[in-house]
């Protein structure tokens, strides 16, 4: 494994699992504890990235945050991924994955569909919601399960009106960008990670500046709100057969959000 592969080096100095409440202007104890801290979290790491590897920690985690992004680790356990997963396959039979555009004409390298009232399209003409697919059908519903999830983590937002399904090969990535083509910015958007883990990067409220990273894996989920919301994030890299859940391999992702 390559240093920049290594899931221990990419950290979240924002994770707080310890909190000292001591007024001062540091010095030792302040670095002591700093440094106390990050042992715990590189402890925590440990447990998420190694011993997951054979318990495939099926049982909910506690949750990160990092940037205000709100990390669920393991939110679906293992049967409800390959639950979800055929909700998925019977969605793409009506509504099949195409690979968009951008508007200067540049392939994308993910595939895309979508569920719900809308779906997102990226084409010569730009990037908007649209109620059907290129083909000229409706988008199917939103899976229940997904809708229980949505009211289970952010219970005061509007329901989705979009679930859009990204599929990446093993080469495949996404550049940061923000997710701003919605009316009512107010609401979250919600991601679920499914398949071969993806190196999650989370920015800034503009582009540049220093970026901090974490490896989602199947059954993640991610929700974006308040600072989170306007933050650039991307996906770097995917790691291939890092997960058995689609049998030739890749990472589906799946980001539910209110358009209107």
């Amino acid at each position: 494994m390559s240093r920049d592969e290594d899931p221990f080096r990419h950290l979240a100095p924002h994770f707080n699992p310890l909190f000292f409440p001591f007024s001062g202007s540091g010095g030792y104890i302040r670095r002591q504890l700093d440094a106390c801290k990050r042992r715990i979290y590189r402890d925590f790491l440990k447990i998420r990235y190694v011993f997951a590897q054979w318990l495939h920690y099926p049982c909910h985690m506690t949750v990160l945050r990092v940037r205000d992004f709100e990390i669920h680790p393991g939110f679906f356990a293992p049967d409800a991924q390959r639950a979800l997963v055929e909700e998925l396959r019977d969605i793409l039979s009506v509504a099949p994955l195409v690979q968009p555009v951008t508007p200067r004409g540049t392939p994308m390298s993910v595939r895309m569909s979508a569920a719900g009232e809308y779906g997102w399209i990226s084409d010569r003409k730009g990037y908007r919601y649209e109620p059907q697919h290129p083909s000229g059908v409706p988008w199917p519903p939103i899976p229940a399960r997904l809708i229980d999830m949505w009211q289970t983590l952010v219970p005061d937002a509007r329901l989705p009106q979009c679930c859009l399904i990204n599929w990446y090969d093993v080469t495949a990535k996404m550049g940061m960008h923000q997710d701003r083509d919605e009316a009512d910015l107010t609401q979250p958007v919600v991601s679920v990670s499914l398949g071969d883990d993806g190196l999650f990067r989370m920015g800034n409220s503009t582009r540049g500046g220093k970026t901090e990273s974490v490896w989602l894996r199947s059954g993640d989920v991610v929700v974006m709100g308040g600072d989170a919301r306007l933050t650039y994030h991307g996906i770097d890299r995917i790691r291939p057969n890092s997960s058995a859940l689609l049998p030739k391999g890749g990472r589906i992702n799946l980001t539910l959000r209110v358009v209107t």
